[in-house]
C-alpha cells in the first residue's frame, strides 16, 4: 500500500481534520458574497479557469475570461492538474488588456489568480477601468503557495500590505480583508503533503511509524489551532478580499 493510501487512512484518526479546509473556506466565503450582489448585476470572472463559480452567478450576467492556454500539463514541473478544461469562454484576452469598454461591470471577480500574473498590479488597475463607480471587487489569493500551474507561476503570494498599498493607489475604498486558515492550519495542510512529495523528490516514503508521528503531529496542530489568538498574521492559506470602486474619478 502506498504512503499516500496509509495516511489517508491516519486521517480517519483526527477528527475535526486540521489543515484541509483551504479550499472549502474559500468557496464559502465566494458563494456568501456572490448571494449578496444584486440581480442582474453584470460581472466578470476575470481569470476564470474552469469557471467553478459560474454556479454561484445564477442571478447575475457572467462574463468569463481566461488567457486560456493552460492544458494540465505546463512544463510538467512542480504541481500540475494533469488536464485542464475552460468549457466555452465568453473572452479570450490577456487579464491586463480585456476588450470590454470603462465602467462596463458592476462586479470583477477574480479567485486564486494573482500568484500567476507577472504584473498583478496591472491586473488591479484593470479592474479598476472596468468597475462602474461603487462596483464590487472580490478576490482571493494565497499568502503562500508551492509551485503549480508552472511555467505559469510567478509569485508565492500577497500580504494584506500589498492589498492595503496598492488597492487604494487604483481607487478602491472599503477594504476587507479576511484570512483564510493560521499557522496552524498551514503547517498541516503542508505535512499532509509529505508523502507525496518524499515518493515524488527523494525516491523515498515514510514508514508506518513516521506516519503515526505525522497523525501525532497533526493532532498537535489541531489542538493549537483551536486556541488560536492571531496567527494568521504569520502565515496563512491566503486571503479574501472585498473591496469598492470609489466614485471619485
Amino acid at each position: 500500500m502506498k504512503a499516500t493510501k496509509i495516511l489517508k487512512s491516519l486521517k480517519k484518526l483526527i477528527k475535526p481534520d486540521v489543515g484541509l479546509n483551504n479550499e472549502n473556506f474559500r468557496e464559502e466565503w465566494i458563494k456568501n458574497k456572490l448571494q449578496l450582489i444584486h440581480k442582474n448585476s453584470r460581472i466578470l470572472d476575470a481569470g476564470a479557469g474552469t469557471q467553478q463559480y459560474r454556479k454561484y452567478c445564477k442571478h447575475l450576467n457572467y462574463v468569463s475570461q481566461d488567457f486560456g492556454k493552460y492544458d494540465g500539463q505546463g512544463d510538467n514541473s512542480a504541481l500540475q492538474t494533469g488536464d485542464f478544461d475552460y468549457g466555452t469562454l465568453d473572452i479570450i484576452s490577456d487579464i491586463v488588456s480585456i476588450p470590454e469598454v470603462d465602467a462596463s461591470f458592476d462586479v470583477v471577480m477574480c479567485t486564486e489568480v494573482f500568484e500567476h500574473l507577472p504584473d498583478p498590479m496591472q491586473a488591479v488597475q484593470e479592474f479598476s477601468r472596468l468597475l462602474k463607480p461603487g462596483g464590487h471587487l472580490i478576490v482571493t489569493a494565497p499568502f503562500c503557495s508551492l509551485t503549480h500551474f508552472a511555467p505559469y507561476h510567478f509569485s508565492t503570494g500577497f500580504s494584506r500590505y500589498w492589498y492595503e498599498t496598492y488597492l487604494g493607489k487604483y481607487n478602491f475604498i472599503n477594504i476587507e480583508l479576511i484570512p483564510n486558515g493560521n499557522f496552524f492550519e498551514y503547517l498541516a495542510q503542508e505535512i499532509y503533503r509529505m508523502p507525496y512529495i518524499s515518493e515524488r523528490y527523494s525516491q523515498d516514503k515514510p514508514n508506518i511509524l513516521e506516519l503515526l508521528s505525522i497523525v501525532i503531529v497533526q493532532k498537535m496542530l489541531l489542538r493549537f489551532s483551536q486556541k488560536d489568538m492571531g496567527s494568521s498574521e504569520l502565515l496563512c492559506f491566503g486571503y479574501c478580499l472585498h473591496a469598492q470602486k470609489t466614485n471619485i474619478n
